[in-house]
């Protein structure tokens, strides 16, 4: 088995990379994160028109390019190592994934060709005041309400919620859990933008007083798709992670070369050899499991669900690692608020608690495969 990419996949990569540094440097990065949307439209639009980005993994049907999770990782992968300020992993990632995993396919002709051209951000709003990522976490209720239904609640750390034309909703009816589509600008719905401490991320609480929603899939069938919809969210942020823990790595070394005290390269020191050699075994591991649970995302196999836990687990702790060794051997401008060294320490933090922390992934992992 070849687990290398392929041609037109590393050309997709260089492609992504151009982009980002054209478009996504760490001065636009920074701008865009003091603002409230955190997103710039005009690079919104250039994603989905000139690199078809958002249109990646949407089937051709449905004005998609009809890739699969491998190409995804590789653009994700990218993102991470850019800090790309826009809402792809909320649109793409979860509520373009719900959307083609929800087997309704009245609601993906309707709603996916929207999110392919770049014109709808959407969004998907699973977690509550609780914080818990399993099935018992979502207490919402939705009570039929003639042809549509009608939704009563709170959710909490929406992603981009703040700014989504669409939001896909996870709550309970008396079949059991479900998922909804409701527009941004329904009666009833008020957004508010969460304070993060990674604000290059937005998220926001979305508050529900009997607002007007519209069956997705099967009444009670959510949960299934949610699953689903979760476990592929998790390798997804894990390639994410691989690649801003890989950015570490190289600026972190970089660093160590050029750096010179007591009249030579701090490289050259044993404890800043012994950190880089370390930043360097986590960063390959890491890769290995994002771009095994990539292909088995691509191949939708049995392994899923347990490698995409094994990925969020581990490259949660890699990322976290590297960007804390990135701080220690940059000395103390990697406290500063000029460098960039703490941006990532920060993303690296709110993606290992993003869709659970490393314990939550290795006691599902371990429910999975029967210990």
């Amino acid at each position: 088995m070849n687990f290398a990419f392929s041609e037109e996949q590393e050309q997709l990569r260089e492609f992504v990379r151009q982009f980002l540094e054209n478009y996504s440097p760490e001065t636009t990065v920074r701008e865009l994160m003091e603002t409230e949307d955190g997103y710039d439209p005009d690079t919104w639009s250039m994603m989905a028109e000139q690199l078809g980005l958002q249109s990646l993994i949407i089937p051709e049907e449905y004005g998609g390019q009809g890739f699969g999770y491998v190409e995804l990782s590789v653009v994700l992968e990218e993102m991470g190592r850019a800090l790309l300020c826009a809402p792809f992993f909320s649109t793409v990632v979860l509520a373009a994934n719900t959307l083609i995993h929800s087997g309704d396919d009245v609601a993906a002709a309707d709603l996916l060709p929207g999110i392919a051209s770049g014109e709808t951000i959407a969004t998907l709003a699973f977690t509550e005041e609780s914080g818990r990522w399993g099935e018992d976490g979502i207490e919402m209720t939705a009570v039929a309400d003639g042809d549509s239904w009608s939704l009563t609640g709170t959710k909490m750390y929406v992603l981009d919620g703040h700014v989504a034309n669409l939001v896909l909703v996870a709550a309970r009816t008396g079949a059991g859990v479900s998922i909804f589509s409701v527009d941004a600008d329904a009666s009833g719905l008020s957004r508010t933008a969460l304070a993060t401490m990674d604000t290059t991320r937005k998220q926001a609480r979305l508050d529900f007083d009997n607002v007007t929603a519209t069956l997705i899939g099967t009444d009670g069938g959510g949960w299934g798709v949610l699953e689903r919809v979760l476990d592929l969210a998790a390798v997804a942020l894990a390639a994410e992670q691989v690649g801003g823990a890989q950015i570490c790595l190289d600026t972190a070394v970089q660093y160590a070369k050029d750096r010179v005290q007591f009249g030579r390269p701090i490289g050259s020191f044993q404890a800043i050899k012994h950190k880089c050699a370390d930043m360097l075994l986590e960063v390959e591991s890491a890769k290995s499991a994002a771009y095994y649970a990539a292909w088995c995302a691509a191949e939708l196999n049995d392994e899923l669900p347990s490698v995409a836990s094994l990925a969020k687990a581990y490259c949660s702790e890699a990322y976290f690692h590297t960007t804390a060794e990135n701080i220690q051997i940059h000395g103390g401008i990697g406290f500063t608020w000029e460098h960039s060294a703490h941006l990532y320490f920060k993303r690296a933090k709110s993606s290992e608690l993003l869709f659970g922390d490393p314990t939550y992934h290795r006691e599902l992992l371990a429910q999975r495969i029967g210990i």
